[in-house]
């Protein structure tokens, strides 16, 4: 179920990280950078979801809690990654200058003589971060104290003891040697907890938690992993500000035998005769090639997997640049005269180490695991290819799945996969990382879909934005979508986004109205066949007509467009003309605005949409005509009738005068000769075909039917004849061979107007032109 407050809390996280793109600094702040905000917004919306969790599937928490971790890993290693790496003292320098340079200060020096190293070790550190919160044991009130009173029970009763004594190895001597079941149990969650406290790096409660359950022995075991350092011998300078530093300045600590402590680790874990998960707990606390396997054996997760993996690494690496310090006083004290020079081989095996170690790490991707997500697993996926920084790699097999259709649409983690997916893009982009162009664009274009059907109409602009080239056309995409489900505010608006996200808002406003032309004709029926019927109350408006109306608001919010406007409204009108659809075109030309009456060029185009002005005043002229002779009734007063009369009479005069204007003044003559067969020559003779005849024949029977009312109407009639004989105007050739258009036809409506003229009396028919 997707959450819309996080898809807005991502864009603002975005925006904020957007208005400090070139402050890389900020950018990759621990605790206010882009990846710790994205890794907080998880956590927290991961938090709500938990509270709901009747809304929310397991797939989805699941995919929420791995997506934090995931920033969290960015976090790590991208400032690493992205700042210049400083100079440190190798350790055979240090040692050169000071022989008793400590263990832990030498660890320092090694890990910092390796970048592939020291990344490990951060990751290693994040893995500490991300794993699961390990469970409390109760403080028990003694040591083994059900076991010792069955001892002392049996000491009474002069019976054999349990245990034949009690200290720690005592349950490992003999096979029919245990503890008190109350006490195996204890020994056993004990065991689980510290090896879960180890997994999250918690050695300090570790050994808390071993003093509280009364064994100091395993306090001191699980003590004996920390490095021995001694700041008074290691050349470092005194702070003498820092008060709580000045205080242990001169105090040692740490494992001053830990190869010895290590070496004892290792037979522990290797011993088949200590259980199971106290091997793997001493295996975790020296972490070595040998003792992988029972390390491994306790891993349930592919992040336990990842972290042991990663621990044996570091671990080894470490132990193995220690061994090569002959000269260290810690480390080899039998060895502190022996002057070793470093291999001149040394960047060649550094070469050979990392490439086993990508080796080890890419193994995990097919790892078999026992509980959570597997290893093919997207997050997974990601986490490992940013671990051996391959994000370039992980985008383009990402895009490559989109493309191909492996990822459903429909199913619950894609929105959230797809989401993070954006947003590591976007991410890159920010800190310079240049992820590739075409995976990003596939990427991106995937997300918009998903706040599309989302309805997060809001925050489309800001994401096309990000698309580069390909921005206007995408945002544009996302415009037209929207066809007849937004108002021209909530358009308006939605326009308005597209400059505020910086993309080039006229463009935009272009071509939108030029997609959603295109979808609207993609529909319509073409213009072209036998001319329609305009008689008659037309159909109200399809949806598709509608929308190519409404195609004209995108290009009528700002001037710098009108022209556009103009152009579209030719286009629009002349087609709706063309398919009789009168009172639409004329929805049309009115929500234009009147600015677009002023423009004169190109001429070609100002003179049509003129024309078309023109035109609807004329049929808005003749609808006046038919609307005032209704007006008429038989009950009307001499002075209501005289009044009806004069209305009447100037009204079809103001027609009249119209439609002769229209019809002698080459309307919608197109420049080309007439023969021309462009498209466009083609409507506009298409629509004097429709109207040129349909206006005569009107007119001409309007003049007729109020020659008993108006006696000079008649008249008006018969020279109505002779401007359609004109060969100037050309009017004839405009009459089709469809019923109601012929030229016959209106030639038999002006006969009976000349036999008209014989209802005065007299035998002379064109009398009437003289009077």
């Amino acid at each position: 179920m997707a959450d819309s407050s996080l898809y807005a809390s991502c864009a603002e996280a975005l925006t904020l990280a957007q208005s400090s793109k070139d402050d890389l600094a900020d950018l990759l702040d621990p605790d206010t950078g882009f990846a710790p905000k994205m890794r907080q917004i998880c956590q927290t919306h991961l938090a709500e979801a938990q509270e709901n969790t009747e809304k929310y599937s397991i797939e989805e928490l699941e995919a929420l809690r791995m997506e934090s971790d995931t920033w969290g890993l960015l976090q790590a290693v991208m400032p690493m990654r992205k700042t210049a790496y400083p100079s440190y003292p190798r350790a055979a320098e240090l040692l050169a200058e000071n022989p008793y340079t400590p263990p832990s200060t030498l660890a320092q020096a090694i890990m910092h003589a390796s970048r592939l190293l020291e990344e490990l070790v951060v990751v290693r550190e994040w893995l500490h971060d991300t794993a699961p919160t390990p469970a409390s044991v109760d403080a028990t009130t003694g040591y083994w104290k059900f076991t010792k009173h069955q001892v002392m029970q049996a000491l009474r009763m002069n019976k054999a003891a349990g245990l034949s004594g009690m200290d720690p190895d005592a349950v490992n001597r003999e096979e029919d040697e245990n503890l008190a079941p109350d006490d195996a149990t204890y020994e056993k969650a004990l065991t689980h907890a510290l090896y879960a406290h180890v997994r999250a790096g918690k050695l300090d409660d570790a050994v808390e938690l071993c003093r509280k359950a009364h064994q100091p022995w395993r306090a001191a075991s699980i003590r004996g992993s920390t490095l021995f350092q001694w700041r008074a011998v290691a050349n470092e300078p005194r702070d003498e500000d820092a008060m709580d530093e000045s205080e242990d300045f001169d105090v040692w600590r740490g494992n001053r035998r830990r190869k010895l402590w290590k070496s004892a680790c290792i037979s522990a874990a290797l011993n088949p005769n200590l259980p199971t998960t106290e091997r793997a707990l001493y295996a975790a606390l020296a972490p070595s090639p040998q003792t992988a396997s029972n390390l491994k054996a306790a891993c349930r997760t592919w992040s336990d997997h990842l972290w042991a993996q990663i621990s044996v690494v570091c671990e080894e690496k470490e132990s193995q640049e220690m061994s090569r310090l002959r000269s260290s006083f810690w480390e080899n004290p039998a060895e502190t005269d022996v002057n070793v020079s470093m291999d001149g081989d040394e960047e060649a095996e550094e070469e050979e180490w990392e490439q086993e170690v990508v080796g080890s790490l890419e193994s995990l991707a097919h790892i078999s695991v026992e509980e959570g997500a597997p290893s093919d697993n997207p997050y997974h996926i990601s986490q490992l290819n940013i671990i051996l920084d391959r994000t370039d790699a992980l985008l383009e097999a990402f895009a490559v799945g989109l493309k191909e259709g492996r990822y459903d649409p429909e199913s619950s983690d894609y929105p959230t996969m797809t989401r993070f997916f954006a947003h590591l893009c976007l991410f890159l982009q920010l800190i310079d990382m240049s992820p590739p162009p075409l995976a990003t664009q596939v990427i991106l274009e995937a997300y918009l879909q998903v706040l599309e059907a989302a309805g997060q109409r809001e925050l489309i602009a800001m994401y096309a934005g990000a698309l580069g080239d390909n921005a206007v056309e995408r945002y544009a995409m996302f415009l037209t979508s929207l066809e007849l489900s937004a108002d021209i505010s909530e358009r308006r608006l939605a326009l308005t986004r597209a400059r505020d996200h910086g993309l080039d808002m006229e463009r935009v406003a272009v071509v939108t109205a030029e997609r959603t032309i295109e979808k609207a004709f993609s529909v319509l029926p073409p213009a072209k066949g036998a001319l329609p019927s305009v008689i008659g109350l037309q159909a109200p408006p399809s949806d598709a007509e509608l929308l190519l109306v409404r195609s004209i608001e995108w290009t009528t919010y700002l001037e710098s467009t009108y022209d556009t406007a103009l152009e579209q409204a030719n286009v629009i009108v002349r087609y709706l003309l063309g398919c009789g659809r009168v009172q639409v075109a004329k929805s049309a030309m009115e929500q234009l605005p009147t600015e677009l009456n002023t423009i004169r060029d190109p001429e070609e185009r100002s003179i049509e949409f003129l024309h078309y002005r023109q035109f609807f005043m004329v049929w808005d002229a003749l609808e006046r005509v038919v609307e005032t002779q209704a007006l008429e009734v038989p009950q009307m007063t001499r002075e209501s009738r005289a009044e009806w009369l004069a209305d009447y009479r100037s009204t079809l005069d103001a027609a009249r005068e119209r439609v002769v204007r229209l019809l002698t003044t080459e309307w919608l003559v197109p420049d080309s000769a007439r023969g021309s067969s462009d498209r466009r020559t083609k409507e506009l003779l298409r629509i004097r075909q429709i109207y040129v005849p349909e206006l005569v024949i009107r007119l001409h029977a309007m003049l007729y039917s109020s020659r008993a009312r108006i006696p000079g109407n008649l008249k008006h009639a018969l020279e109505l004849a002779n401007i359609v004989a004109d060969s100037r105007y050309r009017l004839y050739d405009d009459f089709a061979d469809q019923p109601g258009r012929r030229l016959g036809d209106y030639l038999g409506a002006v006969r009976q107007a000349v036999l008209g003229g014989l209802e005065g009396g007299g035998s002379d028919p064109f009398r009437v032109l003289t009077m």
